[in-house]
């Protein structure tokens, strides 16, 4: 039977502790970064990823409205032409 000596295990519940410690202080330092890097690029008016999307569709949707446009002025125009050069 091994006999506790009060001295190793109080080192080993400061170890303990201050592994804990650290820990915390990694993730609190992870965090505090995370934070000064959102509010540094907070102020440079990026857009998320939805909204990009979105615009995109959006300007997608009137590229083809355009080409259905610009087809059917074609068919006017040339409709137009043709019955101004009939007798």
């Amino acid at each position: 039977m091994q006999s506790e000596n009060p001295l190793v295990s109080d080192f080993i519940k400061l170890a303990n502790s201050a592994a804990g410690t650290l820990a915390g202080m990694g993730r609190e330092a992870r965090d505090g970064a995370r934070e000064r890097m959102k509010e540094a690029l907070g102020g440079l008016d990026f857009v998320s990823r939805e909204e990009f999307d979105a615009v995109k569709d959006m300007a997608g949707r009137a590229r083809e409205k355009v080409d259905v446009l610009e087809a059917r002025l074609t068919v006017l125009e040339a409709k137009l032409a043709g019955s101004s050069t009939a007798p």
